[in-house]
């Protein structure tokens, strides 16, 4: 009798095999989704005790970052707070920062993963502010005037910043202390910010200059392309508040858009239409 295992004792072993590995990889994917909804504070967690203020419909993802100084930390209605973000008050947990809120985090916005909020005098942001991941925003910065002294060891300078209502901050930007963005500004990811702006432009760069501004006289300079609205603001509202469903009929609609625009290109250049077809 042959020692060699016939194909068909080897394709058993491997089916069970395969079976087991699916299933282990089922379980733990829908564990780690059951953790992370444990996880995550909310008003109705044990968790909300902490914050001087954890409004209705708030979420922190879990993981979360490094969050002390709860008491002296604000978060607003429907905001929400993506995985590993780090909000901070004060230099590390158990001091006594005094009687009033330090990080005050506005209504329905939402805080990119990874994003760091350290706070230690005041900043203050607005309802209706996005950020995309990894930005950082401070109100603290090390001085260096003592040539004999380590910078890291000499005395902070605290300037407070104030981020208004609407603004979008994006990838990887940096809000230095002492900025105040006015209202609808919007950040270009990388920028690293310090100083005032004004409502509704955009700034980028480093450091961060005005690179588009609306006047209510000449509107945008420079002008912003041509380009039809995709979706009025109180039809957004509307589908933001019917959950999976309107994020589906967004989604449809944004898809239906870009194919337009892209049809509408083509359609202006014979040749790039010829090169579209033939890959």
């Amino acid at each position: 009798m042959s020692s060699k295992a016939s194909p068909l004792r080897q394709l058993v072993p491997a089916r069970i095999k395969d079976r087991a590995r699916r299933g282990m990889h089922l379980a733990v994917h829908r564990g780690w989704e059951w953790i992370q909804r444990q996880g995550e504070i909310t008003p109705h967690t044990p968790g909300r005790r902490r914050f001087a203020h954890l409004g209705e419909g708030a979420c922190i993802g879990f993981p979360v970052g490094a969050i002390y100084g709860e008491p002296w930390i604000s978060i607003g209605d429907h905001t929400l707070v993506g995985t590993h973000v780090t909000i901070s008050a004060g230099f590390v947990p158990g001091l006594d920062l005094g009687p009033d809120v330090i990080v005050k985090i506005g209504s329905s916005c939402s805080l990119g993963r990874g994003t760091h909020i350290v706070g230690h005098q005041s900043i203050e942001i607005g309802d209706d502010v996005f950020t995309g991941p990894n930005v950082y925003i401070t109100d603290q910065n090390h001085t260096y005037g003592d040539l004999d002294m380590p910078i890291g060891r000499q005395w902070p300078e605290n300037n407070p910043v104030v981020i208004g209502d609407g603004c979008w901050i994006g990838t990887g930007a940096i809000i230095l202390p002492g900025t105040r963005l006015g209202r609808n500004v919007a950040v270009a990811g990388g920028a690293v910010v310090r100083g005032e702006f004004p409502d509704h432009s955009v700034i980028g760069g480093v450091p961060a200059k005005v690179l588009r501004s609306y006047d209510e006289a000449r509107g945008w300079d420079p002008p912003l392309r041509s380009a039809g609205s995709l979706i009025s603001a109180d039809e957004l509202i509307g589908l933001s508040l019917s959950g999976m469903e309107g994020l589906q009929v967004l989604q449809d609609r944004l898809r239906e858009e870009s194919t337009a625009r892209l049809e509408e290109r083509l359609g202006d250049r014979p040749d790039a239409r010829l090169s579209e077809e033939a890959s």
